[in-house]
């Protein structure tokens, strides 16, 4: 039936009138929250004011936690750098994605026979960037390939290679060349953040800072500090790093235990991370981002400066020890009028825990990867406040160590022979005092041991289950 022009433009003005209501709601409709998330290298949460260190300087990433909720009892999957990125890039454990130990080939990092680490898994940036995120990864890589873009990001300024020799006149990965840069890496990891926060504020977008610092280990150490901080600390004693003799695992890094240059440089870096924190928020604030912007701040892994006579991580102890030290990581969360300020949270979580509970706070739970299954819980409720049902555990492995931890206990198995160890946290935190051969704890570790022999039965691929003949992607140091 023919339309009369009084129809057809009846019909053209309610389609007009719709097309505006529709771009008017879409325009209402709340944007998704940024993501900025930082994290350090080689960092125990005993290290920060927030956590009650009295001798570094910290103020800006403690305005981060009284401004948000800080983490007790937060822990890493491994000890080492590489397992734990994969880990909370993907969710999964070593055992899933095979990435047991720092990287040590330099040929899976650059040249013709590079390759990701964690290309065939679903990650957090590349579940962002398929939801319109603008995904920037500006620090510190270490998973493999490191000179093509990877995972969904965009924007890839990083380094050649994991480890840190200098701070200064270092190569540097920018625009798929190598270039040397002069400039202090932990500023020019900031300038480069905050760049791209500047340039990516009028749309959703994550910004993975991975600084390369404080790091506290290698030749390095015997140097001074060249920051702006190292006068700060030239005649400081900095108490808080405990000067006890070498413990008898102790393997590497022994010249450096009780080394009062040492200790200044570890300092001075601290404060050096911190500065930039500080710039990252000063740029948020300025842009009017601030209440939209989800803030995180965490270590790749613990670090010990002194206690139970060990420098460095797990892989520094011949057995590979799992001390809290160096497991405890910073763990805070700050997004002002969403996260109450000044909160704290004693729920036990880990690495793991990480990208589900980051999804679920950006509206994206439901994209979190289902295979591999992983071990991670969403915690995202306790940022608003709410109420969770959660079991206060967590585990932990590298290469043939592996360990449960709950609230007030933590048992360490070493295939295959062990030694094993069990505390009681609640009674002795220090773990000073191993119970694995007390009969009055036979049912507290038998208990346990079913919990972590359930744990890697369920979650660990058998290709990259060392307990049980599997490989590692990133080579063994045992």
């Amino acid at each position: 039936m023919p339309v009369s022009r009084r129809e057809f433009l009846g019909t053209a003005l309610l389609g007009g009138l719709a097309a505006m209501q529709s771009a008017d709601a879409a325009a209402r409709k709340p944007r998704r929250p940024n993501l900025v998330f930082i994290m350090t290298d080689n960092q125990g949460a005993w290290t920060l004011g927030a956590y009650g260190n009295p001798d570094i300087r910290t103020p800006h990433i403690d305005r981060v936690a009284r401004e948000g909720m800080r983490f007790d009892r937060a822990f890493a999957v491994n000890a080492v750098c590489s397992p734990t990125r994969a880990s909370f890039l993907t969710g999964l454990m070593p055992s899933q994605h095979g990435v047991h130990c720092w990287l040590r080939a330099n040929h899976a990092q650059m040249g013709p026979d590079a390759y990701s680490t964690i290309r065939e898994f679903g990650s957090i940036s590349s579940v962002l960037a398929n939801e319109g995120y603008t995904c920037g990864l500006v620090g510190k890589w270490h998973l493999g390939d490191n000179l093509h873009p990877q995972q969904g990001f965009s924007t890839w300024i990083t380094k050649p290679h994991g480890h840190t020799t200098a701070f200064y006149d270092v190569p540097i990965i920018q625009n798929g060349r190598i270039r040397n840069e002069p400039m202090y890496t932990t500023e020019l990891w900031t300038r480069h953040a905050c760049q791209f926060i500047e340039q990516n504020q009028h749309n959703p977008f994550f910004l993975y800072l991975p600084y390369n610092g404080p790091y506290g280990l290698g030749r390095s150490l015997k140097k001074p500090a060249r920051n702006r901080h190292a006068a700060t600390y030239a005649d400081k004693t900095l108490p808080s790093f405990p000067r006890l003799a070498p413990h008898p695992w102790l393997h590497n890094n022994k010249e450096y235990l009780n080394n009062i240059r040492a200790i200044r440089r570890y300092a001075a870096e601290c404060s050096g991370v911190d500065d930039g924190v500080g710039q990252v928020l000063a740029t948020l604030d300025r842009l009017g981002l601030d209440d939209n912007t989800l803030v995180v701040y965490t270590a790749d892994q613990g670090w010990g400066g002194g206690q139970h006579g060990i420098w460095g991580m797990g892989d520094h102890t011949r057995p590979l020890h799992a001390f809290d030290d160096t497991m405890h990581i910073p763990l805070i969360f700050r997004q002002p009028r969403t996260i109450a300020p000044g909160t704290t949270c004693d729920r036990v979580v880990s690495t793991c825990d990480l990208m589900p509970t980051l999804l679920a706070h950006l509206g994206l739970a439901d994209r979190m990867p289902r295979k591999p299954e992983s071990p991670g819980r969403n915690f995202a409720p306790v940022l608003r406040g709410k109420p969770i049902d959660w079991d206060d555990v967590m585990f932990y492995e590298f290469e043939t160590t592996r360990a449960i931890r709950t609230a007030d206990w933590k048992l360490i198995r070493r295939h295959a022979t062990g030694p094993h160890e069990l505390y009681n946290l609640a009674a002795d935190p220090g773990e000073l005092t191993n119970l694995i051969t007390d009969p009055a704890q036979a049912a507290t570790r038998e208990s346990l041991q079913r919990r972590l022999d359930a744990f890697f039965a369920r979650h660990a691929d058998p290709q990259y289950d060392i307990w049980h003949g599997g490989r590692s992607k990133a080579g063994r140091i045992t």
